[in-house]
């Protein structure tokens, strides 16, 4: 199967007024999206993988802003146990959703597939067993009744610099930037060869790959938003019908960490937007 690449491009003409508007109306669907989960029993996993400094933590931060938080999880793993490392699709069948609940995943099971091989953090033995058994792994879930979306967010080079640099300087985001990220990011192409391994062997028919470029955060997460509700055939769902977003007069100012910057040209304001997407 191929990847599917989604990027709707219409939203490039979003404002930041824009931009919160539609973030509400996706959010407000969310929340029936979670209703009809949690009522109907359904077990839904959203995956969110990609490089440092992709977007993935803030993407789903804003997917959770107004969820219930009862019936929803986020997993991010971290450093695995020596157990945990070696018993890896245990690990992560205790971490999946039960009845009812919606788990979103800040990298996932595929950690075996991209970071870990990159980095040395695993056996080869122990990557060859992951990518032999994964795809029969997911299936046996999702035949189990669990619903399953895997996004990865792409990221450039120039914009992973960008947002390190950013966090770097920081006061709020400078514990966000380890020296393991910056040792990750001069494994670029090792990493992109791990990545082209896992499209071209893990992104099933059942189970594929959904691709969305973040180098504007926003707009990624509008993005990710959007296509979980498009595939979820939740109870009150309303066609998200496209709307005239480029007759908005932008408004050239905009407030990043408690500093408000006004009257700023075109290009000024669309750098800081760029940044402020990386908070």
């Amino acid at each position: 199967s191929q990847i599917i690449i989604y990027n709707r491009t219409n939203y490039k003409e979003l404002t930041q007024k824009g931009y919160r508007k539609e973030k509400r109306r996706l959010q407000i669907e969310l929340l029936k999206l979670q209703e009809w989960v949690t009522n109907s029993g359904k077990k839904l996993a959203i995956v969110l993988e990609g490089r440092d400094a992709a977007g993935k933590g803030a993407t789903i931060k804003r997917f959770i802003e107004n969820l219930i938080p009862k019936t929803m999880r986020v997993v991010e793993l971290g450093v695995p146990t020596p157990i945990q490392n070696r018993m890896w699709f245990q690990t992560y069948n205790k971490l999946l959703p039960q009845m009812g609940e919606i788990v979103f995943f800040d990298r996932s099971w595929y950690t075996r597939g991209l970071i870990q091989p990159a980095m040395g953090y695993c056996t080869e033995h122990q990557y060859r067993y992951f990518m032999n058994k994964v795809n029969n792994w997911e299936r046996q879930h999702v035949e189990n009744g669990l619903l399953l979306i895997k996004f990865y967010l792409s990221v450039s080079k120039e914009n992973q610099a960008q947002r390190f640099e950013f966090r770097l300087n920081s006061p709020l985001k400078y514990w966000k930037l380890s020296a393991n990220d910056l040792k990750a990011a001069k494994e670029w192409d090792l990493f992109t060869y791990y990545k082209k391994q896992v499209f071209a062997k893990t992104s099933t028919d059942l189970n594929p790959w959904v691709v969305i470029n973040s180098d504007n955060k926003m707009i990624a997460r509008l993005n990710a938003m959007r296509y979980v509700l498009m595939k979820a055939d939740y109870t009150g769902k309303k066609v998200l019908r496209d709307k005239k977003w480029a007759k908005e007069i932008p408004e050239y100012d905009i407030e990043i960490d408690g500093v408000k910057f006004s009257n700023i040209n075109k290009e000024q304001y669309e750098l800081l937007y760029r940044l402020k997407g990386s908070t």
